[in-house]
């Protein structure tokens, strides 16, 4: 029987998905047009993302298609594909992405901070407006992203394009989008953490503590504390000391602008810590603390760290870590801490964010090599397991 190659291929394809595979490439068009469908990793259930085809639906007026050029894997991902905390399967994933405006509604003519907006535009998206007044662009303590939806935490609907895992994303009018065709691909990969640690620097700063000359101790050495350092460092904060479990991860914490680090396995109980973090400040403690991982034990083992009248951010935990155990007298009362929480980011912290980047850059931080693992969209769940598995730092999807 004499069958044509398109034939083969699309019976192979039809094999390979009732198989459950994740292998058929990525829709294909001629002449650099936009295909008629999209494939999107979709988490069908719990630590399983099966790749689905879909037609790209037709733009609205205020709509923008954007073909996926990259997009992290962030801890929330990881939560959601092990545990789906927030209920949301069958669901796309994916909220640090970035991409090419492939396709513009009529009415589309510029980004969220009034930059002009074209096809070829490289951009990258924040939030997803639900008719609140206190989150705009200019009030800046108002509300952050809490308030609002955001695309790759969003449920699967007749679109299905809603999480940057996938070719192809429809921004939906109201949504937030923003040029940033000045930056490369591995910056424009981290806009969204980075984001998170500019608005807790930014929360920081609002307790009049953090000062150029502070002491201050980072807890926790994750993609999160290490921009956390490299956020720091750009403002001109020198004396930092970074604290975490992990070698590798200390070293990477003085590339990112650390000027001294405190492995905690290597001191026994919180006082041989306290002491170690005191030496490392040439017997000071910390003026200000960042925590930033999602461990309740970490969170009251902070508090030591920080002299009378000092300060401290907590930012690490994003889901519900459990209960922490605290003195409220030695540990907040009698010392006068200055505590505040930070969550997220708001409007005006992303658009802050791509100075920072640049910044950076500039400095010399190799923010870039935060990114250690790249996987095409088809191995999503390989990816997904290397995050959880803790074997590199920032995971990454990125399209070919």
């Amino acid at each position: 029987m004499d069958m044509k190659s398109a034939d083969i291929e699309k019976i192979v394809r039809q094999v390979l998905e009732s198989m459950g595979s994740s292998s058929a490439p990525a829709p294909k068009a001629a002449g650099g047009a936009v295909p008629a469908t999209s494939r999107v990793a979709m988490l069908t259930e719990k630590e399983h993302f099966e790749i689905q085809e879909y037609p790209i639906p037709e733009l609205g007026d205020d709509d923008v298609l954007v073909k996926v050029e990259g997009c992290g894997v962030c801890g929330t991902d990881a939560h959601e594909f092990k545990r789906d905390p927030f209920s949301l399967i069958p669901v796309v994933l994916g909220h640090e992405g970035t991409g090419e405006i492939v396709k513009m509604g009529k009415n589309v003519k510029k980004d969220s901070a009034g930059k002009p907006l074209a096809v070829g535009d490289k951009v990258v998206t924040c939030m997803i407006f639900k008719d609140n007044p206190d989150i705009t662009m200019f009030d800046l303590n108002k509300q952050n992203v809490g308030g609002a939806d955001v695309y790759g935490l969003l449920p699967d609907d007749d679109k299905h394009l809603n999480g940057w895992f996938s070719d192809y994303i429809l921004v939906r009018g109201g949504s937030t989008i923003f040029n940033v065709s000045d930056l490369d691909l591995d910056s424009r990969i981290l806009i969204e953490p980075c984001a998170v640690l500019i608005h807790a620097v930014e929360r920081a700063k609002t307790t009049g503590i953090l000062r150029f000359n502070s002491r201050v101790v980072v807890q926790g050495c994750g993609p999160i504390g290490l921009i956390c350092i490299a956020v720091l460092r750009t403002m001109g904060i020198e004396n930092l000391v970074a604290v975490d479990g992990e070698a590798k991860r200390l070293e990477f914490a003085k590339m990112m602008g650390a000027s001294a680090t405190v492995n905690f396995k290597d001191h026994k109980g919180i006082e041989a810590l306290t002491g170690a973090v005191q030496d490392a400040f040439g017997g000071y403690l910390a003026d200000f603390a960042f925590q930033c991982t999602g461990s309740p034990v970490a969170h009251a083992n902070i508090y030591k760290f920080i002299r009378n009248g000092g300060g401290l951010c907590e930012l690490g935990f994003f889901i519900n870590g459990g209960d922490a155990t605290i003195n409220p007298h030695f540990d907040i009362c009698s010392k006068e801490i200055t505590t505040v929480g930070s969550w997220v980011y708001t409007l005006r912290d992303y658009a802050t964010t791509f100075d920072f980047l640049k910044r950076a850059k500039g400095i010399g931080l190799p923010l870039e090599k935060l990114i250690t693992h790249k996987y095409p969209l088809e191995q999503i769940n390989e990816a997904l397991v290397t995050n959880l598995k803790m074997e590199g730092l920032k995971i990454a999807i990125v399209n070919q």
